[in-house]
């Protein structure tokens, strides 16, 4: 298939961005290795639909050096970086995506994507694994199976496994110890606020900021917060993770609570609407909104026009809207992602370990192909063999367990 590109002359600079992430990324160097000699997905048509930067170009080129015939799709219109997708495309790889393309033009790409009829998916929010079920199930038959690398796309499957419809084995990445607990708070946490000073250019010290959603995620955001010299209020609906958060040392209230307190507000929830009307009636004069979920949907825009008399673009990725009263509010990157549309997304080091662990499930999948049709947690061996792989990379070695320690701990006699 044809790609269908911005600018295939874009392609050098691409290249020294994905060389930069690369010399970053010592695990899945060597997973690239062991791939260019073992190759496990010759034959096999792979699509990624995942965020086109330079760290996803990295591993769609790891999987293609496993003999795979690749395509790459984004997930995000507005993260998508057109050099990176060029450089791919010259290294033989199609490419469905450019930068700010339209919803029609979005969801186009997602059909050419399909229409490539992948043997592997790798997915990030469930788009392309939704779009396949409801528009090409014929397709199906030739998918072995996938992997989903948000809680997002990860909530999407298991709505689908419940109502009896998924139709191929799917590894919740996300899920792994070696994605959330790294991936999800340290990556989240640092890209968030990379993406929102960048965007800004305003100081974090001494302000209140407000993030809805203690997860993974939200935890991440909360600390880098805090170390950039924040005042910071915590909203949840969990009474668990709300208390985890007092004793984290956040004030915690409900979000009409917050709305008048903050300078900044980010929603890390993967749902809909927790900004809405009734907060941003009485939410504070010059707020920045922010969202670090999948889906810009979590801070309502519909009610966010209906509210205000009108809106401008008075930087790139801020949109100030104003209210009857003369408050202001400055929305960053259109409500999406805003780590990526506004940011290169989490830094190398850690997707190093995520993008491990979507190319070793990858490879499971073709060692294991009579799966039943349902959502699967990564291997505890992969996600182990990750966690060493990046401890060996930085020179970091630890205890092992003597033969005396294990028959202790297996002996319930002590």
């Amino acid at each position: 298939m044809k790609s269908q590109i911005k600018d295939l002359n874009l392609a050098s600079k691409g290249e020294e961005k994905i060389s930069w992430v690369k010399s970053h990324m010592p695990v899945l160097n060597l997973i690239n290795q062991e791939f260019s000699k073992s190759k496990p997905f010759k034959g096999k048509r792979v699509v990624i639909c995942l965020h086109l930067e330079a760290k996803t170009g990295y591993l769609a080129q790891v999987i293609q050096a496993g003999g795979a015939e690749v395509a790459v799709v984004a997930s995000n219109p507005l993260s998508t970086q057109d050099d990176v997708v060029a450089a791919l495309v010259d290294s033989g790889i199609t490419a469905f995506a450019w930068h700010g393309a339209t919803s029609e033009e979005y969801h186009e790409h997602l059909d050419s994507a399909v229409k490539f009829e992948p043997n592997l998916i790798i997915d990030d929010g469930g788009d392309l694994v939704a779009l396949i079920h409801s528009k090409y199930p014929q397709l199906l038959k030739n998918v072995i199976g996938g992997c989903e690398e948000t809680t997002t796309g990860i909530l999407r499957l298991r709505s689908l496994e419940r109502e009896g419809i998924l139709q191929i084995p799917m590894i919740a990445v996300n899920d792994a110890l070696s994605k959330y607990l790294f991936d999800n708070r340290y990556g989240t946490g640092q890209s968030v606020w990379d993406g929102i000073m960048r965007t800004t250019n305003l100081v974090v010290s001494g302000k209140t900021v407000v993030v809805i959603g203690y997860g993974w995620c939200g935890k991440g955001v909360a600390l880098r917060a805090k170390g950039l010299g924040a005042n910071v209020i915590i909203c949840e609906i969990d009474p668990i993770k709300a208390i985890e958060a007092l004793m984290d040392g956040f004030r915690v209230m409900p979000m009409l609570e917050a709305a008048p307190l903050g300078d900044f507000f980010i929603t890390v929830t993967g749902n809909k609407n927790v900004i809405r009307q009734e907060h941003l009636e009485v939410i504070n004069n010059n707020a920045i909104l922010a969202n670090a979920g999948h889906f810009d949907i979590e801070i309502s825009k519909p009610d966010l026009e209906k509210a205000t008399l009108d809106n401008r673009k008075v930087k790139t990725n801020i949109q100030e809207y104003t209210f009857s009263d003369g408050r202001k509010v400055f929305l960053l990157a259109e409500g999406r992602l805003v780590n990526l549309a506004a940011g290169d997304g989490h830094p190398a080091e850690i997707m190093d370990m995520t993008f491990a662990l979507q190319a070793l499930s990858l490879e499971y999948l073709t060692q294991n192909n009579s799966l039943e049709n349902k959502v699967y947690k990564v291997t505890k061996e992969i996600d182990e063999r990750v966690a060493i792989l990046r401890l060996a990379s930085l020179g970091i070695e630890i205890d092992k367990l003597s033969p005396e320690q294990e028959a202790y701990l297996d002996n319930w006699q002590f």
